[in-house]
């Protein structure tokens, strides 16, 4: 006789997905990108600057002859400034039919997260900056900040 599941169960395996991130991290601070947005990793590169635009917005780089403007997220999360090093990194992110660059201090590793192992994160004095964090992924014991991708370009 063959076990059929319950609508119950059908929901909760529907639920339960496995999506990957990219973690990266941004001052002493671990965040996932779903791979999904993700079109190319990019070692940092001579920004050309573009006047009259908000701070957080570097500039733009050629990426094999597409001009892609560079956000820096440590700013427009409300951060500390960026520090350049051998290990920054600019993530080309997919918006729609656009690409977009964000600037990250390194690239760390891809991770399979659950979306059993997320916790939503509410935040009792909601500023502009914690949007921009969609849950918290547990990962072998260490937490990982997972970006809302959407509405950290919502006003980009």
């Amino acid at each position: 006789m063959a076990y059929e599941l319950t609508t119950t169960e059908k929901n909760e395996l529907s639920t339960n997905q496995i999506t990957q991130y990219i973690v990266v991290n941004i001052g002493e601070e671990q965040y996932g990108v779903d791979i999904s947005f993700i079109d190319n990793i990019v070692r940092m590169q001579s920004i050309t600057r573009v006047p009259k635009v908000p701070s957080y917005l570097k500039g733009v780089i050629n990426l094999r002859g597409v001009i892609v403007p560079v956000m820096s997220l440590r700013i427009k999360m409300g951060l500390e400034p960026d520090e350049i090093t051998k290990d920054t990194r600019i993530i080309i992110i997919k918006t729609g039919h656009e690409l977009v660059g964000i600037m990250v201090d390194s690239v760390k590793e891809v991770v399979n997260i659950n979306s059993d192992e997320v916790e939503k994160v509410s935040f009792e004095n909601r500023d502009e900056h914690s949007g921009y964090v969609m849950g918290v992924g547990k990962q072998d014991g260490a937490l990982i900040s997972l970006l809302d991708i959407n509405a950290v370009f919502a006003e980009a």
